[in-house]
């Protein structure tokens, strides 16, 4: 098989083609293709695979390029894991949010917002492109925000579009092993919007465990996302959120401390990965050596600032070896390419299985995954305020996308505007303002 993946000069591109090389039972991958606009960064990336692969004859063969048609021509699979803008346009999304007094992070809030107006239009045309050079391949959508991208793709691909997170998975895993449980034998039920879920039942042979959890502050304490949100808070909800509620829940909070570090998470980024394509280009024989190192660091600061608000404390050391997307996307890429039937936490279309939301909102839930793809289980109905989180975020997100593939600058302040995280209307023109002026492409894109 072909895997094409578009992005392909990104930090965590190593992280994929490492889990091929060592994945038992994964996709019989012969050609690994890696699409990105930047030369330097897929000079760099390449040198880091060649390492990885060195002493392997049965490694999968690379091959970069910067034509896009080119890249996707013939692919079986696709791993969409692009950045519009780079990491400059993220300290952008970052910086004119807080400036304002809100929160300003790469996928909550107008950040995310910001970031999926530039990003849609793209991902429309490489959907469009899909269609035409690759038409029975798999989307699989890294790129954020998730739901959003994969929502906007499918008008074009339909539910050959699938997104993936690692954090729903990572956090139902996490609490299963706190519990002591065999996680083969779980049953999560997990019903959300990408960063903006709730682990809501851990079953095992029928029986939900997960109050056993909630109730023993010792295992409770385990859990990085207790820990993050608070115990108490955490209990009082019955129901355990991911991480990136901790916005939502505690967002003054979360403003405070992201304002009063000394680089938000954008900058930090953008520093390191800077710092990480020079070295390589300097001392390419040592680019796995760099990448290891530079890749420890990233994943050690990950939300820093959040947890050293919340005295939550350093970042489990396991979760930090596992990392988590390329899992997913090869655990997701061998269910469909091998048939056998497997269940996922997945970004799907919603049809009906989370009662409340449009049957076209991109949803994230259990999927039942197999050659037909990824299809949605029915789940228990949300109820009182994550219901209307979820609806009110969904309807955001929904304004957003048609704001990105219209053009309409005044859909996007209502997007804006709308939002849970936006205080007012004004605060929403000042931001698509801020947004339009510090964002060339986004002032020609929006009228």
């Amino acid at each position: 098989m072909k895997l094409t993946v578009l992005g392909g000069g990104g930090f965590r591109v190593p992280l994929v083609y490492r889990q091929l090389l060592t994945q038992d039972g994964g996709p019989d991958v012969r050609e690994v293709v890696l699409h990105d606009v930047a030369e330097h960064r897929l000079a760099a990336v390449r040198a880091v695979l060649d390492q990885l692969a060195a002493g392997r004859p049965d490694a999968p063969k690379v091959r970069t390029t910067t034509d896009l048609d080119d890249a996707l021509d013939g692919a079986d699979f696709v791993f969409s894991a692009i950045r519009v803008s780079g990491l400059a346009g993220r300290t952008v999304d970052e910086r004119v949010a807080l400036d304002l007094g809100v929160l300003g992070q790469e996928t909550t809030g107008p950040g995310g917002l910001a970031y999926g107006l530039r990003t849609i239009p793209v991902c429309l045309d490489i959907a469009a492109r899909v269609a035409r050079r690759a038409p029975h391949a798999w989307v699989i959508n890294f790129t954020n925000p998730a739901g959003m991208v994969t929502e906007a793709m499918q008008r074009l691909l339909g539910d050959r579009v699938i997104g993936i997170c690692d954090s729903p998975i990572g956090l139902g895993e996490r609490a299963a092993r706190v519990l002591g449980l065999d996680g083969a034998r779980v049953a999560m039920d997990y019903v959300g919007l990408n960063h903006l879920g709730w682990l809501r039942a851990l079953r095992v042979d029928g029986v939900d465990r997960l109050p056993d959890l909630l109730a023993d502050d010792a295992l409770l304490g385990q859990l990085e996302e207790a820990r993050l949100l608070g115990l108490d808070w955490v209990r009082s909800l019955g129901a355990i959120p991911n991480e990136y509620l901790y916005y939502y829940y505690y967002n003054r909070d979360a403003v405070t401390s992201i304002r009063e570090a000394a680089a938000t998470r954008g900058e930090f980024l953008r520093q390191q990965q800077e710092r990480f394509y020079a070295e390589v280009a300097e001392r390419p024989a040592d680019a796995l050596e760099i990448w290891t190192r530079t890749r420890a660091e990233r994943e050690s600061t990950y939300m820093a600032e959040s947890r050293d608000s919340a005295g939550a404390g350093e970042r489990d050391q396991q979760d930090i070896a596992g990392g988590g997307y390329q899992q997913v996307a090869l655990d997701l890429m061998a269910g469909i390419a091998g048939g056998g039937a497997s269940t996922m936490i997945l970004n799907v279309r919603n049809g009906s299985a989370v009662p409340g939301l449009p049957a076209d909102a991109v949803v994230e839930v259990p999927c039942v995954v197999d050659a037909a793809g990824a299809r949605p289980m029915a789940t228990d109905p949300l109820t009182g305020h994550m219901l209307g989180l979820v609806q009110q975020v969904k309807a955001v997100e929904q304004l957003t996308i048609e704001a990105a593939a219209s053009g309409s600058a005044a859909l996007a302040v209502k997007a804006l505007a709308l939002h849970p995280l936006v205080d007012s209307v004004t605060t929403a023109r000042r931001l698509l303002a801020g947004y339009r002026e510090r964002l060339p492409g986004l002032a020609d894109l929006l009228r």
